[in-house]
């Protein structure tokens, strides 16, 4: 071995630290070079397929189906691989099967006259489905999403082709055995579903898995389980994550929400919350009180006696009165957050029954306040203060939910850059001049602006979950989660105020307005997305902003695409409480090597009715931006990690070349 010399060692100074760690991974020229060549030649292939979904809002049906049918992409697929052999109907058979193979099983099973030769023909078009999927990726990358049972055998089916004479019977052979030994069952199911691991290569979820859906924890069993995630916080999320903190106005705030949609069961049964010292606090409290105001909102699907829906409306009521008192203890102790205009039960005239807003004296629909004593509305008896320490080491304490936060947490954030898309929830706040609005955030009261203001927040945020020995940092984090929920400059709300007081309380709708953002107003700019992306280190020519939060009501003509495909507001309406606004059931945004799609979805029945009928989605593409060359992965920002890891390499190449280096043979 030639040892390098001072001044080829001088040449590396700096790196040399970094080649050594490097070369620990690449021991050898030959190890360095091969990565090399494989990295140089995975730039080549075409990128791989994203999704957009946004404001599932707890509809894990839906959700479940979406992802398993890629919003219509296994069906173009199944056509794309088998061509014309297919009538529309086995198209529906096949795809109903690679979507929920075990249950169709059960029911081919019982029908099914020759079922080996149902399994042959079957086993093929799977196989022959699967190379089609599996084409765009290395075989490196197919190998590590193999079922490990089948991994072997479906490797060997995807590289070998039936059709070559050498390997005909090899590839039969397989086939036969797989139906013979009792294994076909199996590996349709594995197959299945490494087909639908591979039509979608990385999932975007722009906010709101949470809310009044019945399903919340299973949409986030089934995101911890996905292969590739992440998450833009929505309001609704982040109220979530702050009652994990042990926030108690995020607490109250989420059982109100729940009791409002009748979405207990996600509490009590999802989360092992226990609801009964709520239950005995509303009975003791609001025992004559019919709470005609919060009589939740009851889904003609839901099965609730009468009694049923009494109590939960005594327990709303509870629970909401509870809610005003803690935020209003967060606006006293957090003046720089200038909510003081939303400390209204020091409005009310309680012998009157009226409340005083903005100078305009309104009658409430609902005069009973058992719970409030008027010469100090927002201190907590000392049964609120049991009540809610009850509920709080309930929510602090559930192992489930605190997996999902921390999961949250670990895949999240306020705003994502991806491959030229820049994603957040609602809103960047502006002035009404359409400038960036600059907020009072922290301790010492310092402005924040656009992304600045965005990367503050999402730090503080983490500290109001983690920063357990540092209670005043802890306690100002949640004050700011809560604030995110609710506040005038939150960029996950983005309106002036929540009116949820005048809403159970005013008859008048004058009360409810919420005002939205000024970003609302020129969203559908050119000028103002430019100045975002911007903002963000993003090329305008070539970038777009994804958005959910605000329903497309698309039966009054709105319109998801603004400023010229700029921006696309991907709330379609996956909870069926809007449906009826928007006209219909959700979009999904794909990003595939060709360009961008969007897909509009019609309501979703059932999994059952999917399964039995083969009723599938309808949904409807429509293609935003097409690709004049194939986008690779060379395009994306992977790639441009890629070429980073390969200039290492080479440069670890060279250290071995010198001798600066030695090989570890």
């Amino acid at each position: 071995m030639v040892y390098a010399d001072d001044d080829i060692i001088q040449e590396f100074e700096g790196e040399l630290r970094y080649l050594k760690l490097l070369s620990k991974q690449y021991p050898t020229i030959a190890a360095a070079c091969t990565e090399i060549i494989n990295l140089q030649a995975v730039l080549n292939l075409p990128k791989g397929t994203e999704h957009f979904l946004t404001d599932i809002h707890g509809e894990y049906e839906a959700f479940n189906h979406v992802l398993k049918n890629a919003s219509g992409v296994i069906k173009r697929k199944i056509k794309d691989s088998l061509g014309n052999s297919l009538t529309e109907k086995d198209v529906k058979s096949l795809a109903t099967l690679i979507y929920y193979p075990e249950q169709k099983l059960e029911l081919i099973l019982k029908n099914e006259q020759n079922i080996d030769d149902w399994y042959k023909v079957t086993l093929y078009r799977l196989v022959e489905i699967c190379r089609h999927v599996a084409s765009k990726y290395t075989r490196h990358k197919v190998r590590k999403a193999l079922p490990k049972d089948f991994a072997y055998i479906i490797e060997e089916l995807l590289h070998e082709r039936p059709d070559r004479i050498d390997k005909e019977e090899y590839y039969s052979e397989i086939i036969k055995t797989i139906i013979r030994i009792g294994r076909a069952n199996e590996f349709i199911t594995a197959i299945s579903k490494l087909i639908q691991r591979l039509v979608i290569d990385r999932l975007h979820i722009v906010g709101d898995i949470f809310d009044r859906g019945p399903g919340a924890d299973i949409v986030m069993d089934t995101l911890i389980n996905y292969h590739n995630v992440d998450i833009q916080w929505g309001n609704h999320d982040i109220l979530w994550m702050g009652a994990a903190a042990g926030s108690e106005a995020c607490i109250a705030t989420v059982l109100r929400i729940c009791a409002r949609y009748v979405n207990l069961d996600t509490i009590e049964d999802g989360y092992g919350i226990n609801l009964l010292p709520l239950a005995t606090f509303a009975l003791e409290f609001y025992k004559n009180d019919d709470c005609k105001c919060f009589k939740p909102k009851v889904d003609n699907n839901m099965d609730y006696s009468e009694k049923d829906i009494k109590l939960i409306a005594k327990m709303h009521k509870a629970i909401s009165i509870l809610q005003f008192k803690l935020e209003g203890e967060i606006i006293k102790r957090r003046p720089h957050l200038g909510m003081d205009d939303r400390l209204l039960l020091n409005n009310i005239d309680y012998k009157e029954g009226t409340i005083n807003i903005d100078g305009k004296i309104y009658k409430l629909k609902d005069n009973n306040f058992s719970t409030i004593n008027p010469e100090n509305p927002y201190e907590l008896s000392p049964e609120e203060k049991e009540l809610m320490e009850k509920l709080k080491s309930s929510f602090v304490n559930s192992e489930r939910l605190q997996k999902h936060v921390r999961f949250l947490f670990a895949k999240g954030s306020v705003y994502l850059k991806c491959n030229s898309n820049l994603m957040y929830h609602a809103c960047i706040p502006l002035n009404e001049d359409g400038s960036f609005k600059k907020v009072k955030i922290g301790a010492s009261g310092k402005e924040y602006s656009g992304k600045a203001y965005l990367d503050r927040i999402d730090m503080l945020v983490r500290e109001g979950y983690f920063y357990k020995n540092n209670p005043e940092a802890k306690l100002y984090g949640m004050d700011l989660i809560w604030y995110l929920w609710t506040g005038s400059d939150s960029p996950l709300f983005g309106k002036d105020k929540m009116t949820t007081f005048e809403r159970y309380f005013i008859e008048e709708k004058e009360a409810h307005v919420e005002n939205k953002d000024p970003y609302f107003k020129y969203q559908d700019t050119e000028e103002m997305c430019n100045m975002i992306l911007k903002e963000f280190g993003l090329n305008p020519e070539v970038s777009h902003i994804v958005n959910g939060h605000v329903p497309v009501k698309l039966k009054k003509g709105e319109s998801p695409i603004k400023a010229n495909g700029k921006l696309l507001v991907i709330d379609g309406g996956f909870s069926r409480a809007y449906q009826s606004t928007t006209g219909i059931a959700g979009y999904t945004l794909i990003y595939n090597s060709y360009g961008l799609l969007l897909v509009s979805h019609e309501s979703f029945e059932s999994a059952q009715k999917a399964i039995e009928e083969e009723k599938d989605i309808l949904s409807t593409t429509v293609v935003l931006e097409r690709e004049v060359e194939r986008k690779r992965v060379g395009d994306t920002d992977l790639g441009e990690e890629l070429r980073s890891e390969i200039k290492d390499l080479e440069l670890l190449l060279d250290a071995y070349q010198k001798g600066v280096i030695k090989e570890q043979k």
